[in-house]
């Protein structure tokens, strides 16, 4: 199980994210919100922990952000800040639980387990969130993101997107996209497949330095940083 740990507190990071790892987990430790939601645009976690009071952006406005295009993934906020009011705003950014500092590892390490025990394994196996590099594609909520922004697609777009990226960068013939986004109900012809992929490529790389979306001359297209 991969972490991802807000803290800016370094002594606390250090350690927390040592007793996790003695605890059979990955931990990645972030201290300041930007470079936090950066991280998770490259990278797949299983549980966030969030302190509240941190540079740049705060714990509260990362939950919320997070939220935005992922619904699933258990996010526990670690806070000095005890009041009511505080908890109810953090779960009211659809936080999954919260817990006041100071607190013993062990009580937190049982709260994470409970979140990561609601997942069940089809969820775990199922991805519904696809990132490739600083592409996020979430299939529940057909909503797709690049650099934080969210970016409009329309239906058929969105499919040919997907179908994209879950070859993992493998390339995929015309006649493939057409079987499995057009499904043969629609009287689809190269030009059509080469026309939508032209729309993709004016909405997901014109404006970026990094293009996603490449042709194999004869061969197909492939979704890749590379």
């Amino acid at each position: 199980m991969n972490i991802l740990l807000l803290e800016d507190d370094l002594i606390l990071s250090a350690e927390l994210c040592k007793f996790l790892e003695s605890n059979n987990f990955t931990c990645d430790k972030i201290y300041d919100g930007e470079t936090f939601l950066r991280q998770i645009k490259n990278n797949s976690y299983d549980l966030y922990l969030l302190d509240i009071n941190v540079p740049k952006i705060n714990g509260l406005d990362v939950c919320q952000t997070i939220r935005s295009f992922d619904k699933n993934t258990p996010i526990i906020i670690i806070s000095a800040y005890g009041d009511l009011s505080d908890k109810k705003n953090a779960f009211t950014r659809l936080a999954d639980d919260y817990l006041v500092k100071p607190f013993q590892f062990e009580e937190l390490l049982l709260r994470m387990n409970s979140l990561l025990r609601r997942k069940s394994p089809s969820e775990k196996s199922d991805q519904e969130i696809i990132r490739v590099d600083d592409l996020i594609i979430n299939k529940t909520e057909q909503k797709v993101f690049r650099a934080g922004n969210e970016i409009a697609l329309t239906l058929k777009e969105f499919q040919l997107l997907v179908y994209l990226a879950e070859a993992q960068g493998r390339t995929v013939s015309k006649q493939q996209i057409t079987e499995h986004v057009w499904e043969h109900n629609f009287n689809t012809n190269t030009n059509t497949v080469e026309v939508y992929i032209n729309f993709l490529r004016k909405k997901i790389d014109k404006d970026f330095k990094v293009k996603l979306i490449h042709t194999r001359s004869g061969f197909g297209y492939y979704l890749s940083p590379l």
